[in-house]
């Protein structure tokens, strides 16, 4: 039996939705907002293009974690001058030992200078030791989502780079 888990985050980025969409797309600044990333890695295809497989390395604790991660949806692809009334979305699926997980991300015009961020999440757990794990901490998750989101939200609005915290 494979267990699953879902749930929604969101948070408001004071910038307009074109130049969120670009900071999240851009691979370059994944390393100053994504907390725990040792390495990601195109294996087939661009960088942050639909099709495209990458793998990825996140160190949690004292542990790493390898996954690979599909680009299954981005819209527009063209991030330049988006239309005010669509809706970015950027879709990832992420396979990794004992667990595969899809990342819907929505992107809207909150205001004219605010982008609202919904992130939707599903994870399917397999093995004893990850059906453990979303079994009895399924907070966590959810938990590292939110701190992905406002360790990006400093990042776009003052430039806070991950890397140089002192928490």
């Amino acid at each position: 039996m494979v267990r699953t888990m879902k749930y929604t985050v969101s948070i408001e980025i004071a910038l307009p939705r074109e130049k969120v969409v670009q900071l999240l797309a851009d691979p370059a600044h994944l390393p100053k907002w994504l907390r725990g990333l040792v390495l990601h890695e195109p294996l087939s295809g661009e960088h942050g293009q639909l099709g495209t497989k990458s793998r990825v390395v996140m160190q949690v604790g004292q542990r790493k974690i390898e996954c690979t991660e599909t680009i299954t949806r981005r819209e527009p692809a063209d991030l330049r001058e988006i239309p005010k009334t669509s809706v970015a979305h950027f879709d990832r699926e992420i396979v990794g030992e004992g667990m595969w997980s899809a990342v819907r991300d929505r992107l809207t015009e909150a205001g004219p200078e605010t982008t609202l961020w919904e992130s939707e999440n599903e994870y399917r757990f397999s093995g004893f030791l990850m059906k453990l794990v979303g079994l009895l901490m399924p907070g966590a998750f959810r938990k590292q989502s939110q701190q992905h989101m406002q360790d990006f939200k400093a990042f776009a609005e003052q430039g806070k780079d991950v890397r140089e915290a002192t928490d």
